[in-house]
């Protein structure tokens, strides 16, 4: 894998003490970047920062919009310019339409959306101070967004609405050089979806067995396979990508 150059840049990650978020916190260092954590697992970010060549934290509860805003200002003030934005952060629980419950529908698309739409909101505040420059925002997304299965109909949706949102910032600030991209993740054993099985009485084996009979190329994703992707859509070699949906999905499409 031929690693980026992301010298000089500053990046923010929401939901960088785990799974992809992790990775990519960790594949941005390696390539220059300072990168900056929001999570609200202090005890994993400070194992994370260890990995880390040039480090932020700042506790977030992505509930909280003024917690949304305050990542964004601590980032400034240290680093006095953002480049980059990764938006990980998520939730995923088992959520079919017929028995979806108001609490789980309110925090899965406060989580997932209303959070991602005020952090986009602030990373746009602070990288039109870069000029010209600009900076680059990529979307988790996931092919749930395409309708999604049968018990993941609120994650399905606010996958989705990151659709829009992505091609909303990609039309309208273009020309402030601000990009916006839809990096769709594919079934990948993550933390929250191995406990997920793992609640449902699948093992880890069972589970990517399971998926390697399902997917079109044989296998699970696995966090590398993401990470020249996320350096890429954050590098200067993408300057000019916008608007773009970037699948990685093992041939996925649900």
């Amino acid at each position: 894998m031929v690693s980026a150059d992301l010298n000089g840049k500053v990046i923010v990650i929401s939901g960088g003490t785990k799974g992809v978020g992790r990775a990519a916190a960790e594949e941005f260092s390696r390539c220059g970047a300072a990168v900056v954590i929001g999570d609200k697992d202090k005890v994993a970010a400070e194992e994370v920062l260890k990995n880390l060549g040039d480090g932020l934290f700042v506790y977030t509860e992505l509930h909280n919009v003024e917690n949304c805003k305050n990542l964004f200002e601590k980032a400034y003030e240290k680093y006095k310019h953002i480049d980059g934005f990764f938006n990980y952060a998520g939730i995923t629980p088992v959520s079919p339409l017929d028995t979806c419950d108001e609490e789980t529908f309110d925090d899965v698309m406060t989580v997932n959306f209303k959070a991602c739409f005020f952090c986009c909101q602030q990373a746009i505040k602070y990288m039109r101070l870069n000029g010209k420059n600009g900076g680059s925002i990529v979307l988790t997304g996931s092919a749930h967004a395409w309708g999604g299965q049968k018990d993941r109909a609120a994650y399905a949706c606010s996958k989705g609405v990151l659709l829009t949102l992505m091609e909303h910032i990609a039309h309208n600030y273009a020309s402030e050089h601000i990009r916006c991209n839809y990096l769709t993740l594919g079934w990948t054993p993550t933390e929250g979806e191995v406990a997920l099985r793992n609640s449902q009485g699948e093992s880890v084996e069972q589970l990517k067995k399971r998926a390697a009979s399902i997917l079109p190329m044989g296998r699970m994703l696995e966090y590398q396979d993401y990470l020249a992707a996320l350096s890429y859509l954050m590098s200067d070699n993408s300057a000019m990508m916008t608007g773009s949906i970037f699948r990685i999905t093992a041939g996925e499409y649900i």
